[in-house]
Formats: C-alpha cells, sequence, structure tokens
C-alpha cells in the first residue's frame, strides 16, 4: 500500500511503515499527528485510485516525530579571469514523521440543512423610480 500526496508544492511518497522528510512545518510540534488532504494517488493493494487533480473524500494522518537541519548545501560562484569568487551555503530544515498505517479517512460533508439558514430581510425592496433621460438639444 502507498500514497502520493501534494504537500506544499512537493510529491510525497507515502509508504506503511516507513518515515518521510517532508518541508519543514513549523505549526507542528513532536508527536503530534499531521493529516494530508491533497492525495493524488492511491494504491491499497487491490484497489488504485487516481484523483483529478485530487483524490475526493480522502485523507491520511502522520506522526511527527522530530525537526531537523539537512547536510550542508555548498553553492560557489566564480567568473573566470576577473578574480571574482563567491561561497554561500545554507541548511534546509526538514519534519521526519512515521506512516504507521496508510488508511482512508473520508471527510465527513455538510448536508444543506446543517448549513446556517441564510437570514431574510424583512423590509420588502422598492423598485426605484426612474427619471426621465436629461437630454441636451443641439
Amino acid at each position: 500500500m502507498y500514497a502520493i500526496i501534494d504537500y506544499k508544492g512537493n510529491q510525497i511518497l507515502l509508504k506503511e511503515g516507513t518515515q518521510v522528510r517532508i518541508p519543514f512545518a513549523k505549526d507542528c510540534k513532536v508527536g503530534s499527528k499531521i493529516k494530508f488532504e491533497n492525495v493524488l494517488f492511491y494504491d491499497d493493494g487491490s484497489k488504485k485510485y487516481s484523483g483529478d487533480p485530487f483524490v475526493k473524500n480522502m485523507n491520511f494522518e502522520a506522526k511527527v516525530i522530530s525537526h531537523e537541519k539537512d547536510s550542508k548545501i555548498l553553492i560557489f560562484k566564480q567568473k573566470r579571469r576577473k578574480g571574482y569568487q563567491k561561497k554561500n551555503g545554507y541548511r534546509e530544515d526538514y519534519t521526519l514523521i512515521q506512516v504507521d498505517k496508510l488508511t482512508k479517512v473520508k471527510k465527513i460533508a455538510k448536508t444543506a440543512k446543517e448549513e446556517s439558514p441564510k437570514k431574510t430581510t424583512s423590509a420588502a425592496k422598492t423598485p426605484k423610480k426612474e427619471s426621465p433621460k436629461k437630454t441636451t438639444k443641439k
């Protein structure tokens, strides 16, 4: 069983029982659950679900294990024969999640009755009186 999800513009492959790196999620604390709603593809072993662009009424949950930094990436720029050299580097943050079991959790859709009723105005709308068009004589 596996699923391909869209998270912050990246396509991520989720498999059961694996740890996956995702882009840094600063709003999620260690130990909390994170919900993935943008499911692009899901294979449950017997049936495959493909979205257009997302599979409707399907989402997955995973547990946040830690927030870490990736290894350093170096950027080196140089222009030949000019003496110009720039060296720069950065470490990208990421979040490590644990996917225990892929089960589809269906969204609960609100029915028309559950939604808040629209307020009706007691004053009836009065039609505007049209004034004659002003014309200029030539």
